[in-house]
């Protein structure tokens, strides 16, 4: 039947080896460029090591975009294109004592037998891999690793990190590559993450997801906002080292005024390294950052030359990486919070328990499916671990554990807030309130909150409390009503309650120049862009990028509102989900009450401005990549397009120009052939490329 799942067991080699490529490529794309994990690292290093192992047994089976045939993530779109003079390999990882002294052996007889053999051991630090160049000791380039041998030039904002020397000390060589990882405080990500939270903006899930996303900022300011760190833990290209062990080079950052990573020792046995990684596991928690491991590293340069690199990695370093942490508990209650756009989503209240250095007393629990299927009961024991180290997740539910006390869940069949009925879609995994914001308090201060959001209307002052009661006192009840508050609605509002020593509470209230201020912030919202504007509608698959697609495509409010279908579905980078989302919000009767009553108030958003692309020779062009191309890679295949003022998009539409054709097309080419659009190779790109730049 057409759509039906093949059961694992079932599967050949060539389907689970196809289905293995699409999910490792699918969490690739989660953890690089979206930045929002959604397995552990060990279990992603399952899915690779057995798609290995299927391609080592058959392979007939290896692709040119297996994951096993390239370092890591595709470089983010935005950035400018940086090739490194050295790959920037990623490094093999271990769970094991007993796999550190496999690696060990493989090391001793690789070299000379009886050659002596010391390891330098250093934090793993969670954050994102970095190479800084410098020239005659200046930074001129900073850029990610991307897939290892092209990344993202970060420059603006890795000059924005004060640990990160601008000019070398001393006497560097005149090119000097500095590997290294820029990181996050397990502090700072809490102070951004309680500003976010005001604002009605997502969490970061972990130190490293912040950091990934602060370094793809493309206003350096906001990155300096965000208090970075820098440690180096290796060099790639330099013109001149004369030194015989890794020890000396970190050494020598040091008096070039580049960090290292705290905490390196060096040992002469394995079994001291092993002991060093023990004490580790157990003071990971005293750190003021997230480590997920060691890496241990052969000392002597010399010797890591003989032993070489692997495709992938080097043979002359290894990663330990720990387990993550877990802990036993007991799921006191299952309750369901609802969302701006009525997403209901079931969180599990704990018994507290510390881990990973923190009382976790919530957990989520995804969806009804994800009940279900682990079978979820109210006074279960359960074991429950960090997502990416911080959120907190039910891991599995101890069943021999169970008295027949517990309770089964039953997911609400209306809304814990307004009582609405419950809905479902076909295909759809989340549960949703059937009501608009408007008519139920929980999804209308959810929607403020992000309304209010710097990614939206950006309204200073306007926090989580003081919306709670605002939609509580009935002063609220649409957007509309924010503009329509007086100040006397305001100054009484709730600030902070603290309870003394003494025991006396002090309440202290917004206060009249508060309450200003927060109209000021108000009346300076009404003019914001149209993007910050459409991000602020909460409308269903509309984000920050989707926003901004739409403002570019239709330049004002009321020829949005207006468009058709196929003038949507046409917009390059929208499709049809989203398009239909838009022109079913545009025509929902609620929904136009809602902005009716905006325009009332005052709220005028402005334009955008189109991007000037009219002097490039592809201005106007729109095009998209299919397959593989046989020697650029997508993102430099899309650096070459958008540098001649040419658009990429994911998807054909009939407002697609060109589909770039590789190796091994999808259902593009099919849809493209039926719209009759124009579709060019490789060399047909670089001959177009080419042709325009004459």
């Amino acid at each position: 039947m057409k759509g039906a799942r093949i059961d694992p067991a079932d599967e050949t080699p060539a389907q689970e080896a196809a289905r293995l490529r699409a999910e490792i490529a699918r969490h690739d794309r989660l953890y690089y460029v979206e930045a929002a994990p959604e397995i552990s690292d060990q279990e992603y290093d399952r899915l690779v090591k057995r798609l290995e192992s299927l391609e080592a047994a058959h392979p007939e089976l290896i692709t040119p975009d297996s994951p096993t045939q390239r370092v890591g993530g595709q470089p983010i779109e935005g950035f400018r294109t940086v090739a490194h003079s050295v790959p920037m390999l990623s490094i093999e990882n271990t769970y094991s004592p007993e796999e550190i002294r496999e690696w060990d052996a493989r090391i001793r007889r690789a070299l000379n037998p009886g050659e002596t053999v010391r390891y330098v051991v250093e934090l793993k630090i969670d954050g994102v891999a970095v190479s800084l160049r410098y020239e005659a000791g200046l930074l001129v380039v900073g850029a990610t690793r991307g897939d290892g041998y092209h990344g993202d030039d970060i420059t603006h904002n890795v000059r924005t990190i004060e640990e990160i020397p601008l000019r070398l000390a001393d006497t560097p060589p005149a090119l000097l590559e500095v590997r290294g990882e820029v990181f996050m405080d397990n502090a700072e990500l809490t102070r951004i993450n309680d500003l976010r939270r005001q604002a009605g903006e997502p969490l970061f899930a972990n130190p490293r997801n912040a950091t990934a996303g602060s370094l793809k900022l493309l206003d350096p300011r906001l990155c300096a906002q965000r208090r970075l760190r820098f440690a180096a833990h290796g060099l790639g290209a330099v013109s001149e080292l004369n030194r015989q062990t890794y020890w000396e080079v970190l050494g020598d950052l040091k008096a070039w005024g580049v960090p290292i990573m705290p905490h390196a020792a060096r040992y002469d046995t394995i079994d001291a390294v092993i002991d060093h990684a023990a004490r580790w596991d157990q003071q990971r928690n005293e750190l003021p950052f997230q480590i997920d491991g060691l890496v241990i590293k052969v000392d002597d340069l010399r010797q890591r030359e003989r032993l070489g690199n692997r495709a992938k990695s080097p043979r002359w370093a290894i990663a330990y990486k720990y387990a993550a942490e877990q802990a036993v508990t007991r799921v006191v209650n299952i309750i369901v919070q609802v969302g701006k756009t009525g997403k209901l989503t079931p969180v599990a209240e704990l018994e507290p328990v510390q881990l990973a250095g923190t009382t976790v007393r919530r957990a989520t629990l995804h969806n009804a499916d994800e009940i279900a299927r682990k079978d979820v009961r109210i006074g279960d024991t359960v074991v429950v671990q960090k997502a990416g180290e911080i959120i907190p997740q039910v891991v599995r539910v101890e069943t021999a554990s169970r008295t027949g006390r517990e309770k089964r869940f039953h997911f609400p069949k209306s809304c814990p807030s307004c009582g609405a009925p419950v809905e479902r879609l076909e295909g759809e995994v989340d549960s949703r309130c059937s009501n608009p914001p408007s008519e139920c308090p929980a999804q209308l201060k959810e929607w403020i909150r992000y309304y209010a959001s710097r990614n939206a209307m950006d309204i200073e002052g306007l926090g989580e409390k003081l919306i709670d009661q605002l939609v509580d006192q009935g002063l609220v009840a649409s957007l509309a009503d924010l503009y329509r508050l007086r100040q006397e609605d305001l100054e009484s509002l709730v600030l902070t309650t603290t309870v003394r020593d003494d025991g006396k509470t002090i309440v202290r209230t917004l206060g009249p120049k508060n309450a200003q201020n927060l109209l000021a912030g108000l009346e300076a919202s009404k003019s914001r862009p149209l993007d910050r504007f459409l991000s602020g509608l909460a409308i269903r698959h509309v984000g920050t990028r989707i926003a901004e697609l739409l403002a570019e495509r239709f330049r004002t409010l009321e020829e949005l509102r207006t468009a058709r279908l196929e003038e949507l579905e046409a917009t390059p980078g929208l499709g049809p989900v989203v398009s239909q989302s838009v022109y079913r919000f545009f025509h929902d009767p609620t929904h136009i009450r809602q902005i009716d009553e905006l325009l009332a108030v005052g709220v005028r958003p402005t334009p955008v401005q189109a991007l000037a692309r009219s002097g490039l020779p592809l201005a106007g062009q729109t095009f998209v990549i299919t397959g593989t191309l046989p020697t650029l890679s997508r993102a430099q295949a899309e650096a070459l397009i958008k540098q001649a003022g040419g658009k990429v998009t994911g998807s054909v539409s009939k407002a697609t120009n060109y589909l770039v054709v590789g190796e091994d097309p999808g259902s593009k080419l099919e849809k493209a052939r039926a719209l009759g659009i124009q579709t060019i190779d490789e060399a047909g790109l670089r001959a177009l490329l080419a042709s325009t730049a004459t």
